[in-house]
């Protein structure tokens, strides 16, 4: 009910229909009144010619002044149907002639709306045109009747005949015949017409409304069902759909428009898949071509990353080499000419221990190398973080006192236990630890603060010294392997790209965040639960930043 109160067709009927309503109600209307107008017009006159001929049939009988014929001839013209009362008062308004013979010798009431008419003028009766010689009042049966009031002239024989009542230097009006007829034989034909006209008129309303309902559905109705579906169809995909073509008129170059516009987009919908097909296939092959690509260039980065490690192991190895190699010389040549005297003797045992110290240098670049390059697999377990936080402050208590570095201690209570291998947690945090105190030789503050984020279940470990900070073109490279800003021979750049490595296993990440002379602040970010942790080693791409 809802879909056809809003359908076209119905719109459409509701306002042709309620068109032709107003139009055929306005029209039965104009009809009536024109009708009505034209029955009382036909009264009216009817009404003149009856009192015309009543004033003519009185006038032989008033001149030879016989009153008992004129009463006769008023009583019987008065008994013709229709006519409701006939009556005669003379000038001063006294009721000489009538069919009511009660009224006789009354007076009329000039002042009356049925008199107000005549005496309100200079020359009443003279001047008085027919429709303001007529009214229209109910009589007590109900029925309408018209009062139509006709003068009686003076005229030349009034004066000369028999009752010589008269002077002809009286008034030109000597009274007034006053005709009453009944309306209600023309009423009730207006009633009968009206309610004919009415019945037409509601017969016509509805033979056209039908038709007009049959026309809008064949013409209208069916055309908009037809694109409608037709639309259903092509919003569904179905291009194939088409609507047939019934008519020559607008709906039917609509329909064919339609039908034109299906098969468009069936044929740009299919050069489209044509494209795509294509550009799949060319996606393919440039893909393909990436890819190998890529595995050349990752072979020729591995070679250059190679090659930079090779560089910088053989640089920091050779180092320690060459003392060895100098001081073995020197050792040999003091052999050959012997170990007299303890001086010499004492010499070549401090040869010695360089060679030694130099020998221990080059296994612990080596080691270190190893450790960053194949890390030990995860031991993960539910660790209390304050509890290795304390284990890593704990080891470098002593070169804290040795620095005379202040330690300023903030740990979270009730940080939930995180899932972690804690010995690998333990070195990244003293490698991080040892890079703070390296970087305050002249002593300062070291802050260490812990803390949890419940929204995002992750603890945090934030290590804070005071020492120069780290300029902004280092920060990019600060956990490449073997990059380090410290003088040759102090550390080989492994500590910081160890503990990175370490995090990222813990599915964590350090952030860093430092400025020239206020010092350097490194966080450590650990997931409460380290799902999927990495087994393997995942080492830090070059060049990343924290």
């Amino acid at each position: 009910m809802q879909r056809l109160t809003k359908s076209l067709a119905t719109k459409l009927t509701a306002c042709l229909v309620g068109s032709m309503v107003l139009l055929f109600g306005v029209l039965g209307y104009q009809n009536l009144c024109f009708h009505r107008q034209h029955l009382e017009e036909m009264v009216f006159q009817s009404a003149d010619r009856i009192s015309d001929l009543i004033r003519r049939s009185l006038r032989y009988s008033m001149l030879r002044d016989q009153r008992e014929e004129v009463f006769q001839i008023i009583h019987t013209i008065g008994n013709q149907p229709g006519i409701t009362k006939i009556r005669i008062f003379n000038k001063e308004g006294k009721i000489t002639f009538s069919t009511d013979r009660q009224e006789l010798g009354q007076f009329v009431d000039k002042k009356a709306e049925a008199c107000y008419a005549c005496h309100s003028q200079a020359e009443p009766m003279a001047r008085l045109d027919r429709p303001d010689r007529m009214r229209i009042y109910v009589a007590k049966n109900g029925e309408r009747v018209l009062g139509l009031i006709s003068p009686i002239y003076n005229e030349p024989d009034c004066s000369n005949a028999a009752c010589h009542a008269h002077s002809p230097a009286g008034n030109r009006i000597l009274g007034v015949l006053d005709t009453d007829l009944s309306l209600g034989p023309v009423d009730r034909t207006l009633a009968a017409r009206e309610e004919k006209l009415a019945v037409v008129t509601g017969l016509a309303i509805i033979a056209v409304s039908l038709i007009s309902i049959f026309l809008i559905w064949i013409m209208v109705r069916r055309p908009v069902a037809a694109l409608t579906e037709g639309t259903r169809h092509v919003a569904e995909g179905d291009l194939d759909y088409r609507i047939p073509v019934t008519s020559g008129d607008e709906m039917g170059s609509l329909a064919a428009s339609f039908n034109n516009m299906t098969t468009e987009l069936k044929k740009a919908r299919e050069e489209n898949l044509e494209w795509m097909r294509t550009l799949e296939q060319r996606v393919e092959q440039k893909t393909g071509e990436l890819e190998r690509a890529y595995k050349h260039l990752a072979q020729a980065e591995r070679m250059v990353a190679l090659g930079k490690l090779a560089a910088v192991v053989a640089h920091e190895i050779n180092n320690p080499l060459a003392g060895i190699l100098t001081y073995t010389k020197l050792i040999s040549r003091m052999a050959e000419k012997g170990f007299n005297g303890s001086v010499r003797l004492n010499e070549a045992k401090n040869y010695l221990r360089i060679i030694e110290g130099e020998s221990r240098r080059c296994g612990a670049i080596v080691k270190n190398l190893l450790t960053f390059a194949r890390q030990a697999p995860l031991h993960p377990q539910k660790n209390d973080l304050n509890a290795i936080v304390e284990r890593c402050l704990l080891l470098v208590n002593h070169q804290l006192e040795l620095q005379s570095i202040d330690l300023e201690k903030t740990l979270q209570p009730d940080i939930p236990p995180l899932y972690c291998d804690a010995s690998q947690i333990q070195q990244a945090l003293l490698a991080l630890l040892m890079n703070a105190i390296e970087a305050m030789p002249e002593g300062g503050r070291l802050r260490v603060v812990s803390s949890f984020e419940p929204s995002g279940r992750t603890a945090r470990v934030s290590i804070t010294d005071e020492g120069p900070g780290i300029p902004e073109d280092v920060l990019p490279r600060l956990f490449e392997p073997f990059f380090t800003t410290k003088e040759e021979g102090q550390g080989v750049g492994l500590g910081l790209a160890i503990a990175y490595g370490i995090v990222r296993q813990h599915r964590g990440n350090i952030e860093v965040s430092s400025a020239p002379q206020k010092g350097t602040t490194f966080t450590v970010i650990l997931p409460e639960e380290a799902h999927g942790v990495v087994r393997e080693t995942e080492a830090a791409p070059a060049g990343e930043a924290v």
